[in-house]
């Protein structure tokens, strides 16, 4: 099973693209206070995703996965755009650590995706989750709601009632960002209806962010 690349990374490849160009992604980065890394490497962010979700679906093998999901390094994130090295500077910008990416689903059918990035500081983790999420909205033609209701406060959702079937999502879909200390959490999710998928959406940001240290 290979899930629409759109849904795993297409935002944040747009993102890279838009931003190539500056300077520097976060504003005053540079003098804040780096937030202490925890996790400190990429395994023991592992240990902190949600094993499972809500909606029952089967985990799908990371190696099933086309790129594979699991750990991801600056490298791997900078490698889905068209300029490794130049993407891989903005992602510094931001203050990039590394990420954990796992998804439930099977074949074409309902989905789920859990994608967490670790940053050095707070303020490129909320910079970084603000600007992806302004970008996914803005390429699947939706509207963006900040602190909606039974998200907490810095997250952000987006709703597609019938799908984006020219990026390969078929079906009703449901998006949110959420900033969380040093850490970014997108959290994706494909079903029969869109009061479906936003029910996993919610259920399994809540529990992720519950696994999460608050940095």
């Amino acid at each position: 099973m290979t899930p629409p690349v759109p849904v795993r990374l297409g935002g944040l490849a747009l993102l890279l693209g838009l931003l190539a160009g500056c300077a520097t992604a976060v504003e005053g980065a540079a003098t804040a206070t780096p937030a202490v890394p925890t996790p400190a490497t990429p395994g023991a962010l592992e240990e902190l995703v949600v094993p499972g979700v809500p909606s029952g679906l089967p985990r799908v093998p990371d190696r099933d996965l086309s790129p594979p999901a699991g750990e991801k390094t600056v490298q791997d994130v900078a490698g889905y755009a068209d300029d490794p090295d130049r993407e891989r500077a903005v992602l510094e910008d931001y203050g990039y650590r590394y990420g954990w990416e796992r998804y439930w689903g099977s074949g074409s059918g309902p989905l789920t995706s859990v994608f967490i990035h670790q940053f050095a500081t707070r303020d490129g983790a909320a910079a970084f989750t603000e600007d992806l999420a302004r970008n996914d909205a803005e390429a699947y033609g939706g509207v963006l709601r900040d602190d909606p209701p039974h998200l907490p406060g810095g997250c952000r959702l987006l709703t597609l009632d019938a799908g984006h079937p020219s990026s390969g999502l078929a079906g009703p879909a449901a998006f949110s960002w959420c900033a969380h200390g040093v850490f970014s959490v997108a959290v994706t999710a494909v079903a029969g209806s869109v009061q479906a998928a936003t029910d996993e959406v919610h259920a399994v940001v809540a529990a992720q962010l519950e696994r999460l240290p608050p940095s």
